[in-house]
């Protein structure tokens, strides 16, 4: 059975969720569906559009014109849905929900929901969402700990409430030799042991506790590198200047080419105070490298202690003490992270992803 599929984001933007839509996008394209993803941004696009234009998914826009609530986005996006013709409208966080779920339901497409994170909001948010959730087929949470998350929340029905987690196209990230000795000479890293993380700057990224951890442990031979932008760039800008040498830590804004810098890194590090299931993390683990993360949302299901990685209280005494005795045994690094990724291509495929999201299409046009 062949669909006609668009994926509704707030934003073209560089974010887990919007990753997670573009692979499924692209491997429901090679299946042979037809398939579109819809911004509710205003222009200019954000840094993902060209990646969707290049795979050949097409580019819907409906823009949302309010700064609080919208009452005619649901109208807009409905007569946009018709016009295409669509099967299954899937919805990620909740901005989508709120206001491409129902319109869906009123053309008569099948609405999936995603719920990435936690998605903390107001109370006038929250119930938005909870109605919004009523027009939904299935919500989908992306981990075990997120789908807790949402029935502690009530966000939708129970029986509504489905799993999937997260896959990726994990043939991009693979140990590369010459994309490490490059991207090193690059960021002036040489031969010292590299801690990276990628990810937007924010609060809830935490990319300033991992700094005050590893303050003590940067020097010529060991290395901090965060890649990403966002709000809370001063703050980290601001701990970066605080080192005894600022030189040891790179920050090199948001990059596109993230599969060709990771394989520069020795360790990766996620000092997260909220996840739900974070790409990223099977994505380092793909490129051959072993996590150290928090405790937190549904890392626990993604990094199997002292195999592939280690988990720590959101604490940067624990997070310096995990990240030390990697350092100090690179023999055992590097053995988890081969293992790391055999674990990653055993459960965090794309291609895994996409056939359990058909499955529910499916059930759901029924």
């Amino acid at each position: 059975m062949s669909f006609s599929i668009v994926h509704v984001l707030s934003s073209f933007g560089v974010g887990g969720q919007e990753r997670v839509a573009l692979d499924l996008a692209i491997g429901q394209k090679a299946l042979g569906h037809r398939v579109a993803v819809m911004s509710l941004a205003p222009a200019p696009d954000g840094a993902l559009a060209d990646e969707f234009a290049a795979a050949g998914i097409d580019i819907m826009r409906v823009e949302k014109r309010a700064h609080g609530i919208d009452p005619t986005l649901s109208a807009r996006i409905g007569m946009a849905l018709k016009k295409r013709g669509v099967d299954v409208v899937h919805t990620h966080n909740p901005m989508p929900l709120i206001y491409a779920a129902p319109a869906a339901r009123l053309v008569g497409a099948a609405a999936i929901h995603t719920k990435h994170g936690r998605n903390p909001a107001n109370f006038s948010n929250r119930a938005l969402r909870r109605v919004a959730a009523q027009w939904v087929n299935f919500f989908v949470a992306v981990s075990d700990i997120t789908a807790e998350q949402a029935l502690a929340q009530h966000d939708c029905p129970p029986a509504k409430l489905r799993t999937i987690p997260n896959g990726i196209r994990l043939e991009r990230y693979v140990p590369d030799a010459k994309a490490r000795a490059e991207t090193r000479a690059e960021l002036g890293l040489g031969d010292a042991w590299v801690v990276g993380t990628v990810g937007r700057l924010d609060e809830f990224k935490n990319q300033v506790m991992l700094l005050r951890a590893m303050a003590p442990m940067l020097s010529p031979t060991c290395r901090l590198v965060i890649v990403g932008d966002g709000p809370a760039r001063s703050d980290v800008e601001a701990e970066v200047a605080r080192l005894p040498d600022p030189r040891f830590c790179v920050l090199t804004g948001r990059r596109m080419d993230v599969p060709r810098i990771m394989p520069a890194f020795d360790v990766f590090a996620l000092s997260s105070t909220s996840e739900g299931l974070p790409l990223v993390v099977p994505e380092a683990m793909s490129a051959g490298l072993p996590v150290v993360a928090t405790e937190v949302g549904g890392l626990p299901s993604v990094i199997d202690e002292d195999s592939t990685g280690k988990l720590v209280a959101v604490d940067e005494k624990a997070m310096r003490n995990a990240l030390a005795e990697l350092m100090a045994d690179r023999a055992r690094t590097r053995s988890m992270g081969a293992t790391a990724r055999k674990t990653a291509h055993a459960r965090f495929s794309a291609e895994r992803m996409n056939q359990e999201y058909l499955a529910l299409y499916q059930q759901a046009r029924r």
